[in-house]
């Protein structure tokens, strides 16, 4: 076990700065190690959370993260759920489309977050934010 971390009940983290971004960085690539997910895998969690910590803040004007092992029998894994209460998003296939961006980036956050993972869901609502659910599994 991480000393100072139960990992027998999820994390969860603000997403209300820049700082906090890095930490979220840091709180997946913690629980990654400990379930022993490949150096690979490893940064591809890391990416794919700081995509989407970062989208939560800008876009969603920030919000939460919870971070959790998961164990379906097999094998175990990392799942990653991110919420705001921002405006949603209006057009969800435009926003899963590579190069679409509306912050002048590379237009890669959904898209690139969703390639980076095993399990990826999304559920969003104009006026009424957005929840994005990753989930990694050790191989």
């Amino acid at each position: 076990m991480t000393a100072g971390l139960d990992l027998g009940r999820p994390q969860t983290q603000a997403i209300a700065s820049d700082e906090d971004v890095v930490r979220v960085r840091q709180l997946v690539r913690t629980v990654a190690v400990a379930v022993k997910l490949s150096l690979v895998d490893q940064t591809k969690l890391v990416t794919a959370a700081s995509e989407l910590a970062r989208n939560t803040l800008v876009y969603g004007g920030g919000g939460s993260v919870e971070v959790g092992l998961v164990d379906n029998g097999r094998r175990r894994g990392v799942r990653i759920v991110f919420a705001d209460e921002g405006p949603g998003i209006a057009d969800l296939d435009l926003a899963l489309t590579d190069g679409y961006t509306t912050g002048g980036g590379l237009g890669l956050g959904l898209s690139g977050a969703r390639r980076l993972v095993d399990e990826f869901d999304i559920e969003t609502a104009v006026g009424r934010g957005t929840r994005v659910t990753v989930t990694k599994w050790s191989r």
